[in-house]
């Protein structure tokens, strides 16, 4: 095999990237040079391919590198390369043998028999690492070395040794190691740096998975636990989104709908940078309304991003297409995106990512998440959600995103109604709708009872949903206790229609 070798003159940059771009965000560049870190966790959550795609992004910038294995053998690492599309031909494997605690003590007088092989194992892995000269080292696992030492003590000195012996030598030292009740805390004290990785079956669903950078000696670093998923390709790494470190844009233009009447109840539209709650039973239009708005902006030469959590793409376009939304053309030009989500297989931190991308990346200037509702219910493990979206909303508002958050509330009409989650708090403004009864038809009342941003009707309007989309009627000025949800209507307002059409 052809292994790189590395110039001793060539400067290297002072962080050495893991090749895994979350945690590089994390970690703000990567982890620094010429240090010990330790990556601790329990079976399964991807030391192995978290530290074979370290050794490889330092091959392909021309750095040399060793994978010294101590628990698996060289087949075992090239079937992990193999499953994530990768070859190790550039890299040093060493697999160090021999390390069996159950030979016969006969052999050794004055020494127990694991610690002349634990003496031997060093030597063997340090002569490797002089003849190599790597500039990236990874040691898999601890485990063995902890077993042959037997004493907490006597394997404290040998990592010790291990960590004094690179000093000096330009090397960047990965030690991967169990995360059990076993491991004794002082190893943690040893290394520069340490990440924990972690997994999580919850009741329902695919695992969860999550890391945290423990510590980083003298290097600022995202604290906290950020989500991450094993796919073919290595970590994928979903930083938890901290609004305060993005810069935030003023824009004070507003997204008009194209209705008069409903840009009239709005006070001119939905203002930049605000995130608004659009409550109400089911069917009474709350996903078509957020859909005309994010197909406005779409045909205004914008792009929009609708998230859906409750229905199927195929659903949402049948839909939209029944009440006149060209909502294919928007999509197939790249102007709408239309994301169904699995709450099931996706966790909170990597949900909060793709928004984030569908801002950062693809430039999206309206967000709907449809809805908010399906979202919480279907994460009812998950702690924290509330404070996960108030950080989301914050970043979409600093961004000056047009949100839309989409919630349904418990049962159809009467005093009985109720959101399952008060998000009201988090909106900058609130549009409800309700179901009344006219002239034998069931009909939808619209209106605005919050709105932080600016001055905005007061008045209930009745909202209808057919082939010619979103349609708006005058002010219901004939009604009473619409908004508890069991109105009393006088006969003298003018509607919208005969009733027929209407649609969810």
């Amino acid at each position: 095999m052809n292994h790189p070798t590395m110039a001793t003159n060539e400067i290297l940059p002072e962080n050495a990237a893991t090749g895994v771009a979350g945690l590089d965000d994390v970690l703000h560049g990567g982890l620094p040079r010429g240090r010990t870190y330790l990556i601790k966790g329990n079976p399964g959550v991807g030391k192995t391919t978290l530290a074979l795609k370290f050794l490889l992004e330092g091959a392909t910038a021309g750095e040399v590198g060793l994978y010294i294995t101590l628990s698996e053998t060289r087949d075992e690492l090239r079937a992990v390369a193999q499953s994530h599309g990768w070859s190790l031909d550039s890299l040093h494997l060493f697999e160090l043998k021999g390390l069996d605690t159950a030979q016969s003590d006969s052999h050794y007088t004055m020494y127990h028999p694991s610690e002349i092989e634990l003496q031997e194992a060093m030597s063997s892995l340090l002569a490797e690492v002089d003849r190599v000269r790597p500039t990236r080292v990874v040691f898999d696992s601890l485990s063995e070395i902890r077993l042959l030492s037997q004493e907490p003590l006597r394997y404290r000195r040998q990592i010790l040794a291990l960590k004094r012996y690179f000093v000096g030598k330009n090397c960047t030292v990965i030690l991967l190691d169990d995360h059990s009740a076993e491991v004794d805390n002082h190893l943690e004290s040893l290394a520069h740096g340490v990440i924990s990785l972690e997994r999580h079956v919850p009741l329902y669903g695919g695992a969860r998975r999550r890391l945290e950078v423990v510590k980083l000696r003298g290097v600022k670093f995202r604290d906290g636990f950020h989500d991450y998923t094993i796919e073919r390709g290595g970590l994928h790494v979903y930083p938890r989104l901290i609004a305060a470190e993005h810069k935030p844009t003023f824009d004070r233009t507003r997204l008009a709908s194209g209705v008069t009447e409903l840009d009239a109840l709005l006070g001119g539209g939905l203002d930049r940078g605000t995130g608004t709650l659009v409550v109400g039973p089911a069917g009474s239009g709350k996903s078509a309304l957020s859909t005309h708005y994010a197909l406005a902006a779409a045909n205004a030469g914008e792009t929009a991003a609708i998230f859906t959590f409750d229905e199927t793409l195929g659903t949402f376009f049948a839909r939209a297409e029944s009440m006149g939304l060209d909502v294919r053309s928007a999509s197939d030009s790249g102007r709408l995106r239309v994301i169904q989500i699995d709450p099931a297989e996706m966790s909170p931190g990597q949900f909060a990512h793709e928004v984030r991308m569908s801002v950062a990346r693809d430039g999206a200037r309206v967000v709907v998440i449809d809805s908010l509702t399906g979202y919480l219910n279907s994460m009812p493990e998950e702690h924290f959600l509330l404070n996960q979206l108030h950080e989301l909303l914050t970043f979409l508002a600093q961004q000056g995103v047009v949100t839309i958050l989409v919630a349904t509330q418990h049962g159809l009409i009467g005093t009985s109604m109720a959101t399952p989650v008060d998000a009201s708090y988090l909106a900058d403004g609130v549009i409800l709708l309700r179901f009344f009864e006219a002239a034998g038809f069931v009909r939808t009342a619209i209106s605005v009872v919050k709105k932080r941003s600016g001055p905005h009707e007061k008045t209930l309007r009745e909202l209808k949903l057919g082939k010619g989309g979103v349609q708006i009627g005058d002010p219901l000025q004939g009604f009473n206790g619409v908004l508890t949800g069991t109105p009393t209507y006088g006969g003298a307002d003018r509607l919208v229609g005969d009733g027929r059409g209407q649609s969810a």
